[in-house]
């Protein structure tokens, strides 16, 4: 018997540990992000870039949303918290969909807001999507110690 989670297991237990994610913090902190960098872009000299402050926005939603779910390891149901205890021992496996996810949402940004071309797009999105691959791993790796036991289990 194959113990190997498919690609689509790993996909549904990503989906389950973002299922309580902190959605609504992620979205008052992206947008509040991506207002305050397109005001400081247009108050401070030079020119508002509106590109840079969606992009922002959009990686600060998708990565306070993944390191939301995962720093309550023993909060929700009982299939939230497994797929939560799976994201904290395998965080680089779990960052991916958060990532893959932001760099969906940059790609249409870049795409038709900055006029760039098809492939201009999708390299600025695969960059914004790496870093929020590599912060929300990094942060789930300090966070691994929450989905553990204080003490030793003793039967």
């Amino acid at each position: 018997m194959n113990d190997e989670l498919t690609r689509r297991d790993e996909m549904s237990l990503a989906g389950a540990a973002l299922r309580g994610a902190p959605w609504k913090a992620a979205a008052v902190t992206g947008g509040a992000a991506a207002a305050a960098g397109f005001g400081l872009g247009v108050i401070l000299p030079g020119r508002g870039d509106l590109t840079w402050a969606l992009t922002l926005g959009i990686g600060l939603f998708a990565l306070i949303a993944a390191v939301g779910s995962v720093g309550r390891p023993n909060t929700g149901d009982r299939v939230t918290r497994q797929a939560r205890l799976w994201a904290l021992r395998r965080p680089w496996r779990f960052s991916l969909y958060p990532a893959l996810g932001a760099a969906a949402l940059m790609y249409p940004v870049q795409l038709v807001i900055d006029d760039q071309g098809v492939f201009g797009a999708a390299l600025d999105a695969l960059q914004g999507g790496v870093t929020v691959y590599l912060i929300t791993a990094l942060l789930a790796l300090t966070l691994r110690g929450r989905g553990r036991p204080s003490l030793p289990y003793r039967p």
